[in-house]
């Protein structure tokens, strides 16, 4: 199997290649700005080809899928149709979509962050392509957001301190992400992906703190307030969809399914281990 994948930067895909590696497969990474890529914090294996694939660029598709059975793919709009066309003829058999538990939402398409997911879901299901649709929820990793906060103030500041999520290890996906590419039998279904265990934002900055051996303090602010706060970084309309979702889930427990077990054959991982093995990033 010779596999392709895009966004080869991310946290799922950098954990995906050795992965596959390891397991004997044939793999090219791909980036939209591949310069300097070996260089960077996510490094891959030594001797791994890179190509430049911008998912919004179909001038860079023939080439990154020339002898390309199957593809891992972030979900970018853009270009889907005719990243599709050149997919198929390319002869590419199988795509696996990294998409969102939030195309399950009642309105996919009036959220802008599921808008892009759908559409790229939509796009594969009425390709000729085997698509499957990896759909997890919020990434562990999203705490990050807190680090500066909690290593300069000892704090975090939450509109929603009560909402929960089912957080998953960006390890997990990228594990489910390799049965499905490598089992046949796993091909053409679509899998919402979550962590253990629903915690509140609350919970989960106390297992940052415990994980960190700090006390950290939450500090409940105006949804305003922190829209403002983030406005240099998260455009308005992204900052409205999480803070109406962060509203809905106020005291809701959100949904835990089985679905990295049932793909990888081991329990997902907790947030609490995942705040075990990146605590320095919350240490002065």
């Amino acid at each position: 199997m010779h596999t392709l994948v895009t966004g080869c930067r991310g946290r799922v895909g950098s954990t995906l290649v050795p992965l596959l590696l390891r397991d004997g497969h044939t793999v090219r990474a791909a980036s939209r700005t591949p310069e300097g890529l070996t260089a960077t914090a996510a490094a891959l294996p030594e001797g791994v080809p890179v190509v430049t694939c911008d998912l919004s660029d179909p001038a860079t598709f023939e080439a990154a899928l020339d002898g390309v059975d199957s593809v891992f793919l972030y979900a970018e709009p853009a270009g889907i149709d005719a990243f599709l066309d050149a997919a198929r003829a390319a002869g590419v058999g199988h795509i696996v979509l990294l998409s969102s538990g939030s195309v399950l939402a009642p309105d996919p398409e009036g959220n802008p962050i599921a808008a892009s997911h759908h559409a790229v879901e939509q796009a594969l299901l009425a390709s000729p392509i085997t698509a499957t649709l990896l759909r997890p929820d919020a990434f562990a990793s999203n705490a990050y957001q807190w680090a500066e906060s909690v290593r300069a103030h000892g704090s975090v500041d939450l509109p929603y301190p009560g909402s929960h999520s089912s957080p998953i290890d960006s390890e997990d996906i990228a594990e489910a992400a390799l049965a499905v590419l490598t089992d046949a039998r796993l091909r053409g279904g679509a899998y919402h992906l979550t962590g253990p265990a629903s915690l509140t934002a609350a919970e989960q900055v106390g297992l940052v703190a415990a994980a960190a051996g700090r006390p950290v303090t939450v500090n409940t602010v105006s949804p305003a307030d922190w829209k403002k706060a983030l406005s240099a970084h998260l455009p308005a309309p992204f900052a409205d969809a999480l803070l109406a979702y962060a509203a809905a889930s106020d005291g809701v427990p959100a949904a835990v399914t089985d679905g990295v077990e049932r793909l990888t054959g081991h329990p997902a991982r907790t947030f609490a281990a995942w705040a075990a093995k990146h605590a320095t990033a919350f240490r002065p």
